[in-house]
């Protein structure tokens, strides 16, 4: 039991009355992180974050909302993303579409994680434990900081880097960082990771990092930053490592009765319906899937509410694997097929997506939704070689099995440089459509204000995307609470 002053008011009454309580929940954490099972639910606790940002699921379509493959059915203010109408003075609701679905989830979930990683990283070191167990959990807790910091950096540019627990208000305060300063906290944070001995595939739960998947967030997270010799050297360890490969079966990557023999190429993914996090699914079976549940195959029930642009599925080869992904038709609840002019009644030219097909579940939370597989690892690899040393046959090694899996020819050879690193960018919109990847491709790599003039259609017929979409602006939530916050500069 622990000594605390009741509430001032009811004091007046009670003249220096003391009551023996027990705290359930409060920003003091003496009483916690003593024992392994400390350690073990803290740690749960640093992953729950991103369920937060899947259930909505604002980690896949705030980048696939705002690219050149998917669009939504304007409900809601859902269209936000899509026609970069998003208010830089935006509050929880206030002209940001549903929340869960918005930047905003991104910034409060990645601080959340962050926060609840510090607590992990101080106080589990004192835990009465087993050593190598104890060294892990710490290691997984630098991890998830170093994923939360890539992901609000990739999503806001400078931010601040928060690396202390906060055990006031104050120490909550903290002003940006640039982005090399955010980068380098991530380099730092994943080689912690990486010496902490986590085990490799398959020796290692659902839904937390192996040892190879720590290598690969450091491939991508090097990749983004223009670091090509780190991005090539982690990339090739990877693949070097023989733990992973590429499935036989592009198709097979997805199916939701599939789910543990693609952890294989499936390196780290959200869990839903089971893993470390149970009972947090996600919206994208429904949302994928046609109105009204009408059709058996996609989910027990579906909205009609993410679809494909036409010009996206009309880039594809007819001979790729991976346009199977996607439907022009389907076959109803009376075995009917449907037409693609009825797919939707917004536009005639609806394309469906079968990623994340389900017609098991009752509430729609499987199959999981990727974060990093194997192909991104390949597809890093090439493009990094080619930018630090130009169109060599390794870089085309690496290329190729990508394409062959998807029942492609390998790619011309004799590419200039920027035809190459073009071809890679281009394979990659193929290979990870609907994950959440490719608006974050475009604005790395300043394709982002021409690749969407196709990505048009009679629902959204213009998109006036500008300079200042690069990044999204903070929300207006965080700077009253954060005076040492400023706004990104092309959003003041």
């Amino acid at each position: 039991m622990k000594k605390i002053l009741i509430p001032i008011l009811v004091a007046l009454s009670l003249t220096a009355c003391k009551l023996d309580e027990t705290i359930y929940s409060s920003i003091y954490t003496e009483a916690f992180y003593k024992t392994a099972s400390d350690a073990e639910k803290g740690l749960i606790a640093v992953y729950d974050p991103i369920a937060d940002m899947c259930v909505g699921p604002a980690m896949t379509i705030v980048s696939d909302f705002s690219a050149d493959q998917t669009y939504p059915r304007a409900v809601v203010g859902r269209n936000t993303l899509t026609l970069f109408s998003y208010d830089p003075n935006y509050t929880t609701q206030k002209s940001a579409g549903r929340i869960n679905e918005a930047p905003q989830q991104i910034w409060t979930s990645c601080y959340d994680g962050i926060e609840k990683a510090n607590w992990i990283i101080e106080k589990v070191p004192g835990a009465k434990m087993d050593a190598t167990r104890q060294k892990q959990i710490i290691g997984e807790a630098y991890f998830m900081r170093a994923f939360y910091h890539w992901t609000l950096t990739k999503n806001f540019g400078d931010v601040p880097v928060k690396i202390k627990a906060s055990a006031t208000q104050a120490e909550a305060i903290v002003g940006k960082s640039t982005k090399a300063e955010v980068y380098k906290q991530i380099y730092s944070d994943l080689d912690q990771a990486l010496a902490a001995g986590l085990p490799s595939y398959p020796a290692v739960d659902k839904g937390r990092p192996s040892k190879e998947v720590v290598n690969a967030l450091y491939a991508k997270a090097a990749l983004y930053n223009e670091d090509w010799a780190t991005a090539s050297k982690k990339a090739q360890e990877v693949i070097a490592s023989g733990k992973y490969a590429l499935l036989p079966n592009v198709l097979d990557v997805y199916r939701y009765d599939n789910e543990d023999p693609a952890r294989l190429e499936n390196m780290w993914a959200f869990e839903s319906e089971g893993g470390f996090s149970p009972s947090r699914g996600h919206q994208l079976t429904s949302l994928c899937g046609p109105a009204g549940s009408a059709a058996p195959a996609y989910s027990k029930t579906s909205f009609g509410s993410m679809f494909a642009y036409q010009s996206f599925y009309d880039s594809f080869n007819p001979a790729d694997k991976r346009r199977l992904l996607l439907d022009t038709t389907y076959v109803d609840k009376s075995n009917k097929t449907v037409a693609q002019r009825n797919i939707t009644p917004i536009t005639a030219q609806g394309v469906l997506i079968k990623k994340y097909q389900d017609p098991v579940s009752t509430i729609g939370n499987t199959p999981n939704i990727p974060i990093l597989r194997l192909p991104d690892m390949y597809l890093i690899a090439a493009e990094a070689e080619a930018r630090q040393n130009g169109v060599s046959a390794t870089a085309y090694g690496f290329i190729n099995p990508v394409r062959k899996r998807a029942g492609l020819p390998d790619l011309t050879p004799g590419l200039s440089k920027d035809a190459f690193i073009d071809a890679v960018i281009q394979e990659r919109s193929w290979e990870f459509f609907a994950e959440g990847d490719r608006w974050y491709d475009l604005t790395r790599t300043g394709k982002y204000m021409t690749a969407l003039t196709s990505a048009v259609n009679s629902v959204y017929p213009s998109r006036p995307v500008q300079a200042k979409n690069k990044y999204f602006p903070i929300p207006q939530d965080e700077l009253n609470a954060n005076l040492k916050l400023v706004q990104n500069a092309d959003w003041k």
